[in-house]
């Protein structure tokens, strides 16, 4: 791959939807979002590249998004890299809080971070999520060819008719799956592919659709 460039993925393949006796929200999609901030807790972090305190995820202020920054995400390989080190990942359930009346799906996701690979060596990123009880979204995969030393940058985007939308007036945790692989091949030297960021820049964006759920 040359340097500098933005890759994008294809749309997100269809899902397997669950169902469920809770009440569905109305047809139209992409309603307002709401007026009320909306707020995003943190319940579980499992994973290699997710230690305790490296994560933290923030509502944006108009509700359409919410980001995810780690400060410690980094897969190597090469030089005096551990045999482990080549993979990492990170397990993550959220507590999506939305206001009384409405529920949301993931449009699509954007990643981004940074890669050093060598020449002979790649690096791959990957990512799935979901809300608790239901499919998940088929996982991803993005991969860079060294040599290579940029930032790098992923996007993953869902057709309306495959988004899946929370159950209305149910509490239903979000999960995040993301891995991120280096493989050595005939290069020499470290190569690395990295999530985190010393300045917080490189986030992970999950875009919201919204859709205003039926009165009773």
């Amino acid at each position: 791959m040359r340097k500098g460039l933005t890759f994008t993925a294809a749309a997100v393949p269809a899902i397997a939807l669950v169902l469920s006796a809770a009440p569905t929200a109305s047809a139209d999609v992409n309603d307002p979002p709401p007026d009320e901030q909306i707020t995003v807790d943190v319940l579980t972090v499992n994973g290699s590249g997710c230690a305790k305190g490296t994560t933290a995820v923030a509502p944006a202020s108009d509700n359409t998004a919410f980001t995810v920054t780690y400060s410690d995400y980094l897969a190597q390989a090469g030089g005096s890299s551990k045999p482990t080190d080549f993979r990492k990942n990170c397990q993550l359930a959220l507590r999506v809080h939305v206001p009384q009346g409405f529920t949301y799906a993931i449009a699509g996701a954007d990643y981004r971070g940074f890669a050093h690979l060598a020449d002979g060596a790649r690096g791959m990123q990957r990512a799935s999520y979901y809300h608790q009880g239901e499919s998940a979204t088929s996982a991803e995969t993005h991969e860079l060819e060294g040599p290579y030393s940029d930032n790098w940058s992923f996007s993953d985007r869902t057709e309306v008719a495959e988004m899946i939308f929370k159950p209305c007036g149910e509490d239903r945790n979000f999960n995040i799956n993301t891995e991120l692989r280096v493989y050595k091949g005939g290069s020499r030297g470290t190569s690395f592919m990295a999530f985190d960021s010393t300045d917080g820049s490189y986030k992970t964006t999950y875009h919201m659709a919204w859709k205003k759920c039926p009165t009773a």
